[in-house]
């Protein structure tokens, strides 16, 4: 697909339905040709401004801008955007062909031109075979391609993804995080995809933006992201980290750099609270003073060889320069 690279800038975009305002001025420019998560919680405002993004929710104030022309007041077919929603939204008495190329009909093309273009992105997800099939003949992930495929046969310049793995089970969701992070390097185009799942966000994306609240808690590379969370909230949120209250302020640590030593050792003293055991690693929790709750991720050899139980005191280790300073 040879779709122009675009920069996709929000600014100051607001979205409210009466008194709540479910997105509260936001601003960020995505990175051109690449893969970005919108991350939070239900209610952060982050399918609101998917759908603002698409034009399937009126922008309140500010501008979607694509290309440098704001395209927050044209239709969704005039955007240079594509969707791709949760339930897929296949049409049942339809075959996967006339559903892939459905929006070409729309849009007058003749049934030979759009046939073909349907062929092209069948076979770009591997469903050629599957062409003569309704979507009630078809697997989870298969009707999940073929929405992929109506969607990006309009050849769009941004591709957004709205919770597009809820609907599958744990195995396929992970296959699937691979098809498509695969399917957005082949094709070079952004693709800006909602989830509320941390682990699918650093699976996939090569920029994460965390909302909450309506706003944009933090944005950036994800590895940069998890190492390097501003908040408390986001360091929680985006998981692997506690949040520990110091006398030199609030810091974020990861919980595979903290250790379980015998009780009178260590950085901080804690009684342990569970012990989970998770295959390689071995999460455990304990309570400290001020009644906060540590987590530690210890490797399964190490903790089996000096193992702990619940009830247990035990002393806390961590080098002190494993310790993020959080601003908030």
């Amino acid at each position: 697909m040879d779709a122009a690279h675009k920069d996709l800038e929000l600014v100051a975009v607001t979205k409210r339905y009466g008194a709540t305002t479910a997105v509260d001025a936001i601003s960020h420019k995505f990175r051109s040709g690449g893969y970005a998560c919108l991350l939070g919680p239900s209610g952060c405002g982050k399918s609101s401004t998917l759908r603002m993004i698409a034009g399937h929710e009126s922008v309140t104030e500010g501008a979607v801008l694509l290309g440098g022309s704001d395209v927050s007041r044209l239709p969704p077919a005039k955007r240079g955007t594509a969707m791709m929603f949760q339930n897929y939204a296949l049409f049942p008495h339809l075959s996967v062909a006339d559903n892939v190329a459905f929006s070409l009909k729309m849009r007058g093309v003749d049934k030979a031109a759009r046939l073909k273009s349907a062929g092209e992105m069948l076979e770009l997800v591997d469903l050629s075979a599957l062409s003569d099939r309704l979507p009630d003949q078809l697997s989870g992930g298969q009707q999940q391609r073929v929405a992929l495929a109506r969607a990006l046969i309009t050849r769009p310049e941004v591709l957004l993804l709205d919770e597009p793995l809820s609907a599958l089970d744990p195995f396929l969701r992970i296959r699937m995080r691979g098809e498509l992070r695969n399917l957005q390097q082949e094709l070079g185009i952004s693709f800006i995809h909602v989830t509320h799942g941390q682990d699918e966000a650093l699976a996939l994306a090569d920029e994460i933006v965390v909302m909450n609240n309506a706003v944009i808690e933090q944005a950036g590379a994800a590895r940069d992201v998890f190492n390097a969370p501003k908040t408390a909230f986001v360091a929680q949120f985006i998981g692997g980290h506690n949040v520990v209250a110091l006398p030199e302020g609030h810091f974020a640590i990861r919980t595979d750099a903290v250790g379980i030593a015998q009780a009178g050792t260590g950085t901080l003293q804690g009684n342990i609270l569970g012990v989970e055991y998770q295959g390689a690693h071995v999460s455990v929790s304990a309570r400290i003073a001020g009644d906060q709750e540590i987590s530690a991720m210890i490797p399964e050899g190490a903790f089996f060889a000096n193992p702990f139980n619940p009830g247990d005191q035990v002393g806390l280790i961590w080098d002190k320069n494993n310790l993020h300073k959080l601003t908030a």
